[in-house]
This record gives structure tokens, C-alpha cells and sequence, in this order.
């Protein structure tokens, strides 16, 4: 595969290092995976794991461990996970180059 699997910007970085540091998920790592749901047929899915599933894909991103789901490598091909704070709220945005359609709340998504 040419293109970066995953990534996460710094912002992102340290918003999910901070959220496990306060849940105290030290031995922890993000799951990132994508499953059937949502308004445009497939959303998101982030947990916090003690180990990686078969196949998933290992990602460092500066002190963060982050396992990419096996089964969606190939719809997060190239996404980057941003933490962002602006006037309408804070939280995480995915900006995937396969998405050809997102739902108004963004964690849902078409590919088609």
C-alpha cells in the first residue's frame, strides 16, 4: 500500500494522550476501525485497548500506540485524524480521502 495508512495530527495526539492519561489508560492504545452504521451507511469506531486484534495495522504517532482495524484499512487509507476547537464546539474530525459523503454530524460516511 503507497499511501500513509493513518494518521494523527499533534492536536490529536495530545487530545486522546489527555483523555487516557484522566481515564488512566496508561497501558492502553487507540483502536481505530470502521463498522456499518450511521445515516450514510458506515461510522467510526475509537476504543481504547489493552492489545491489538489479528491483522490490525500498528501506528506510532509520537507516544501513542494506535492499532488501525484489519477489515478497514482499505477506507482509512490516507485519513488523518484531527483534534479541532472552534466556535461550534471540540472534538475529533476524520478527513478521509474516500468519503464521498458525510453525514452532518461527520462520523458517518459513503464511500459511494
Amino acid at each position: 500500500m503507497s499511501e500513509t495508512v493513518f494518521s494523527l495530527t499533534p492536536a490529536a495526539v495530545a487530545h486522546v494522550t489527555r483523555t487516557m492519561e484522566r481515564e488512566r489508560l496508561d497501558d492502553h492504545s487507540l483502536r481505530v476501525a470502521v463498522i456499518t452504521g450511521g445515516c450514510s451507511g458506515y461510522e467510526y469506531s475509537l476504543s481504547f485497548v489493552d492489545r491489538p486484534e489479528p491483522g490490525d495495522a500498528t501506528i506510532d504517532a509520537d507516544e501513542l500506540c494506535v492499532f488501525v482495524a484489519a477489515d478497514s484499512l482499505d477506507k482509512l487509507a490516507g485519513t488523518v485524524l484531527d483534534y479541532v476547537d472552534g466556535l461550534y464546539g471540540a472534538g475529533l474530525k476524520f478527513t478521509n480521502p474516500h468519503a464521498v459523503h458525510s453525514c452532518g454530524c461527520g462520523t458517518s460516511f459513503s464511500t459511494e
